[in-house]
């Protein structure tokens, strides 16, 4: 174990720097191997972080296992072990570690799993079962088409279909997969009809173009529309862009960072535009708005757009949470809705909004909300891959419990796709999401 000693606390706020994906000496092995042997002996005096995912246990397990007990008796294949179990979800960095920087020993977990996933995708590319998975947008234009959207979900839904995904996708046939609509989510959402003019308050300009997101568009359209009637009922004016590609953010977990900036091409100057005719911007899945407003800047320091885009995006409750302080939003609520079970995922804790779902449901009368700040074990495509689900059921188990303890009258996640890992971990069916919640307390 390093002996160095570390700082005495500082009462500055962690700081990310950006990433600098984009120079050779990211991409060298030498380095990185380094970095890793660096990182992960910090990681294993320390221990903090054992409970999180499985990439530390995974770790910590291995050193335990060797003679020594100490890393250098670890076979380097077992670094990529813990790599791929590293599914970004931030929350060691965000909620753990006490080395991040400005500690002088400047860790940074995520983004240098990130680092090395964006290595290994640059010298071996990625497995077919990879680039399917992480390809939303075009496997959804396919299992979206009318027909064939019903005949995937006939698929997805028998025991044949689901071996027959096993064996050929590595999906796991237990994990949950959801349905596919060939009426979109952009689709359905009307021009706006209220002839009032948007009013701005307190840093919102009472106008909002929507980021459907790939999920909102073809697996859950009914969030998308229980987005617009709640805000519309608000006052609120919504609008689409002209054209929407995939946040980014399955390929930036695969590592592949140059898809990640073809989609900052095709988003960020559409979205800029809107942002300099005096529109803000919100997406339903937490996600995608930590996509714009914290790994794009990281990723494209120095470009103006990004930064204009992500100072513009909001987390839909942040942005309700923003107006009723400025005594715009309604609070008539006709229908309470008891006690609500609320699974708070990772990439909206990591925002540092606070727990503003929690803020506007408790708006309602006759409504508390218990926050569950564990996560699911879904996380992207984690969840669903045959070689990790067993670990991702272990990860989503304690969260499950807590739901189940809680007894309440709803259980929601602003994570559609943690909503259904944690139904699938209590045999349930009742997931709901916050803004279908919302709009069922307005009676709208």
């Amino acid at each position: 174990m390093t002996s160095k000693t570390p700082r005495e606390g500082s009462l500055e706020a962690p700081r990310r720097h950006p990433l600098e994906w984009q120079t050779e000496a990211f991409y060298d092995s030498a380095a990185l191997t380094q970095e890793l042997e660096r990182v992960f002996d910090i990681c294993h005096g320390c221990r903090r972080c054992f409970s999180l995912c499985n990439a530390f246990p995974t770790l910590f397990d291995a050193i335990d296992a060797t003679d020594g007990g100490e890393l250098e008796g670890v076979p380097k294949k077992v670094y990529w072990e813990v790599v791929d179990q590293c599914y970004l979800c931030d929350m060691c960095f965000m909620s753990k570690c006490p080395y991040v920087p400005p500690h002088e020993w400047n860790i940074d977990f995520p983004h240098l799993m990130l680092r090395a996933k964006a290595t290994r995708f640059r010298e071996e590319g990625a497995g077919w079962r990879e680039r399917v998975l992480a390809d939303t947008d075009g496997v959804g234009k396919i299992a979206g088409i009318p027909v064939v959207a019903e005949i995937v979900n006939v698929v997805n839904s028998s025991a044949a279909g689901r071996a027959l995904l096993e064996k050929t996708l590595g999906i796991a046939r237990d994990a949950p997969l959801p349905e596919f609509h060939s009426r979109t989510g952009r689709s359905r959402i009307g021009e706006e009809t209220s002839g009032s003019p948007p009013v701005a308050v307190n840093g919102t300009t009472g106008r909002v173009v929507l980021f459907t997101t790939c999920y909102g568009n073809r697996n859950l359209p009914q969030m998308v529309e229980d987005l617009v009637a709640v805000y519309r009922h608000n006052g609120i004016h919504v609008a689409l862009a002209g054209t929407e590609v995939c946040c980014g953010m399955p390929k930036l977990e695969l590592g592949d960072l140059q898809s990640v900036a073809e989609a900052r091409d095709v988003n960020v100057p559409e979205l800029a535009r809107w942002v300099s005719e005096g529109w803000d911007i919100v997406a339903s899945v937490p996600s995608c708005v930590l996509m714009f407003k914290q790994e794009l800047p990281l990723m494209f320091p120095d470009d103006a757009d990004v930064r204009r885009v992500a100072e513009a995006f909001f987390d839909p409750f942040e942005y309700l949470a923003l107006r009723q302080k400025g005594g715009a939003v309604r609070t008539d609520f006709p229908q309470p809705l008891g006690k609500v079970a609320w699974q708070v995922p990772c990439h909206l804790r990591v925002q540092n909004i606070g727990l503003k779902t929690k803020e506007v449901l408790e708006w309602v009368p006759g409504t508390t909300v218990q926050p569950i700040e564990r996560c699911s074990g879904h996380d992207g495509t984690y969840g669903v891959k045959l070689r990790f689900r067993e670990a991702s059921k272990k990860i989503a188990q304690p969260a499950a419990n807590r739901i189940r303890d809680a007894s309440a009258d709803h259980f929601t996640s602003d994570c559609p796709m943690a909503g259904a890992q944690l139904d699938v971990a209590r045999a349930a069916d009742d997931y709901a999401h916050p803004l279908s919640l919302l709009r069922k307390a307005y009676g709208i």
